[in-house]
């Protein structure tokens, strides 16, 4: 997947004009009843960067703050996707590393799905947020909802030992860990898990892309394969996630929306989190992944699912068809 281009579906409104929008979602919201198709609209064909633009204004103008406005006027599921719009995208993942871990019990598939698709830049945008925001790290809450070599994995990813983009990539060095990967699995009895939560927690993307390739030439089996062996439960979901978001994003979060609609009742948690933060960087992509892999196309599924000014909100970010 060296063609990898992440193409969004919503991108900045030009003309753009702040004001106008600010006016037309206070209109929207003031007197009898709401006009949900405006707020829609609006809010749906703006980049995050041009709403925080139209909630500034918004504020000046009327001195309110939009965001309350908008809780005060919606309701369930149509206002979670428009309140998440609203939410600048890396405090919109920390409010969802944190409900994946309040209360009882912890959603390890959330935790799996937002930190270990990320790169080591992108990491460090959301630790820094989630302990502004929670006045606590994110590794230290991280370790009393996890356990075992699924904690160390995701601590390792957490503390920011990947290594950058802009490291280059090694063919000698990935030959060799392809090597380590093969002794600590395939080779033995038993496994290694801690030479596997190295590997896959410190190499970039690019290099981990190399590894694999190794990998197959080294053993003649996929690191798919060998991980589906070797691993079990949350750790092996975990490694497969790190590995499709190695070869492709776009059908790793294709296939998490196909496994939020299948089956008696939706995801709804799942389905809001991926469309709103993935509509700015690749959803489009995804889209295209969906329909090639499920041969339907990912706007029918999310018709098929939802209902009223929910499902439009979220057809109004997948761009139709």
């Amino acid at each position: 997947m060296d063609n990898y281009t992440p193409v969004p579906t919503v991108v900045a409104a030009a003309p753009f004009d702040a004001a106008a929008d600010a006016q037309a979602l206070r209109s929207a919201m003031k007197g009898f009843g709401t006009d949900e198709q405006e707020i829609i609209d609006i809010l749906t064909g703006r980049t995050n960067l041009q709403r925080q633009t139209i909630r500034g204004i918004y504020e000046a103008e009327f001195e309110r703050d939009l965001v309350d406005d908008l809780k005060g006027e919606l309701g369930g599921k149509f206002e979670d996707v428009i309140v998440g719009l609203m939410m600048p995208p890396v405090e919109y993942l920390c409010k969802q590393l944190h409900a994946a871990m309040a209360g009882m019990g912890t959603e390890e598939s959330t935790l799996v799905e937002i930190l270990c698709t990320k790169s080591n830049e992108e990491m460090a945008e959301i630790v820094a947020a989630y302990e502004e925001r929670y006045q606590r790290p994110l590794a230290e809450q991280m370790c009393s909802e996890t356990s075992g070599f699924f904690r160390r994995l995701l601590t390792l990813i957490v503390t920011g030992v990947r290594d950058g983009l802009d490291t280059p990539v090694d063919a000698a060095e990935a030959k060799d860990q392809a090597a380590q990967l093969y002794s600590a699995g395939e080779a033995k009895l038993g496994t290694d898990e801690e030479v596997f939560n190295r590997i896959m927690s410190h190499a970039s993307f690019p290099q981990l892309r190399l590894v694999f390739e190794e990998y197959k030439e080294l053993s003649g089996q996929t690191i798919e394969q060998a991980i589906k062996h070797e691993m079990s439960d949350e750790l092996h979901e975990a490694m497969m996630a790190i590995v499709e978001c190695v070869q492709s994003p776009a059908a790793f979060f294709a296939n998490r929306l196909y496994k939020a609609m299948n089956g008696a009742g939706t995801d709804d948690a799942t389905l809001i989190r991926i469309i709103v933060s993935r509509s700015e960087i690749d959803l489009e992509t995804i889209k295209q992944e969906f329909e090639r892999i499920y041969n339907r196309t990912l706007n029918s599924a999310v018709v098929a699912e939802t209902s009223g000014d929910y499902k439009r909100a979220l057809t109004a970010l997948l761009g139709g068809a």
